[in-house]
């Protein structure tokens, strides 16, 4: 999967797919964050009032003045205003694009160029909808086994801190001789003790150096997105989400009337792997020659021959987006059942190496601890 194709830009780089999605204004800057979910519910709830017939500009008005003061309130009344002025909702939206995203601007300019506003409203608070979905069963999933990691790292972290210089104390007293598994863990706990600095500080740095590099090179993203996918069980997981987020949005703005190469151009800038924004950019490129999406999907390595006949199929009948959401559905549902699979393997992997983990320590204390016990009976 992680075959690489010729480099694309960055995607800081590329030019925005939506017409006025370049650098927001000075008023537009945002003054806090606002959640997913909120985005969400206003979606909903501005599709029904257009359906009811409301126009844009009155529907804005009355979820603004329901909305609590806070950021995404600055923000609907910056689109009143914007839109009471003749601005396009969706040029006036794509002001704000840490709260509407570029695919969520260019759904509203497509439903606004065929006079559907307000369904595809509908396909956008749906599509955010399952996604959060998703997030919401991986985090999930999630929770127990970081909670059980974190205290197991906290509990054995305190042992080899505090409890073991004490045991040590008791073994130097006796001249005792010690097991050579005794010893290590002996020397491992006067190395935390010497050097907690190092301890501790060491994998925070990394973390920060981790997360700058991630930030600043293209190359290192691509090495790093490239090895996850690689990853027994979990890099399975992570390819079969990559294509359903892939298939999802891609078919949710070819049915909302989103050309091609623009949906193409939001997909890779919104994907977040550079495995597959590469594969994403070749089959851009190809299209704008003017061929077909389904070979230049095969040749990208980043797609299974499942996901490329689909979509070859689709070309041919004219219903890729159909094809693409079928994909969608499929691929999530794989996800689904895999994530279930591998935390059920996870938890007991975490018992086994916890029950490692302590049975080391006790070994190696107990043991040097019984022979001084026998060496005192026999004294």
């Amino acid at each position: 999967m992680a075959k690489r194709i010729q480099r694309s830009a960055p995607a800081a780089a590329r030019a925005p797919a939506v017409a006025g999605a370049g650098a927001p204004p000075q008023r537009a800057r945002r003054r806090g964050r606002v959640s997913k979910q909120v985005v969400t519910e206003f979606t909903t709830q501005l599709s029904t009032l257009s359906g009811a017939g409301i126009p844009i500009v009155k529907a804005l008005t009355i979820l603004e003045g329901q909305t609590r003061p806070g950021p995404f309130k600055a923000v609907l009344q910056e689109l009143v205003e914007d839109v009471s002025a003749g601005t396009a909702l969706s040029e006036s939206m794509a002001k704000h694009p840490a709260v509407f995203d570029s695919l969520y601007s260019s759904m509203v300019r497509a439903g606004e160029a065929g006079g559907v506003l307000d369904r595809v409203l509908l396909r956008v608070a749906a599509f955010r909808e399952k996604a959060a979905q998703i997030r919401s069963k991986v985090v999930g999933a999630m929770i127990y086994p970081a909670v059980v990691a974190f205290v197991a790292l906290a509990v054995v972290s305190a042992v080899i801190v505090w409890i073991i210089p004490k045991f040590k104390d008791i073994f130097d007293s006796f001249d005792a001789e010690l097991p050579g598994m005794t010893r290590t863990l002996l020397e491992l706990s006067g190395f935390a003790v010497s050097f907690w600095y190092l301890v501790f500080g060491l994998p925070v740095a990394l973390l920060v150096l981790h997360g700058a590099l991630l930030r600043r090179s293209h190359g290192y993203r691509y090495r790093v997105h490239s090895l996850l996918l690689r990853l027994p069980l979990l890099g399975a997981v992570l390819s079969k989400s990559l294509i359903a987020a892939f298939a999802r949005t891609f078919g949710t703005l070819i049915e909302a009337g989103v050309p091609h190469l623009d949906a193409l151009s939001i997909v890779r800038d919104t994907s977040g792997n550079e495995v597959l924004v590469e594969g994403v950019e070749h089959i851009r490129r190809t299209v704008r020659e003017g061929e077909g999406i389904a070979r230049p999907m095969g040749e990208s390595r980043v797609f299974d021959d499942l996901v490329v006949n689909m979509v070859d199929v689709g070309e041919a009948t004219g219903e890729l987006d159909r094809m693409l959401l079928q994909v969608a559905d499929a691929y999530e549902t794989a996800v689904d059942r895999r994530i279930e699979a591998l935390f059920k393997l996870v938890e007991p992997a975490l018992l086994i190496a916890m029950a490692a983990v302590v049975g080391f320590i006790v070994v190696a204390l107990f043991m040097p601890l019984m022979t001084i016990m026998n060496q005192l009976g026999t004294a």
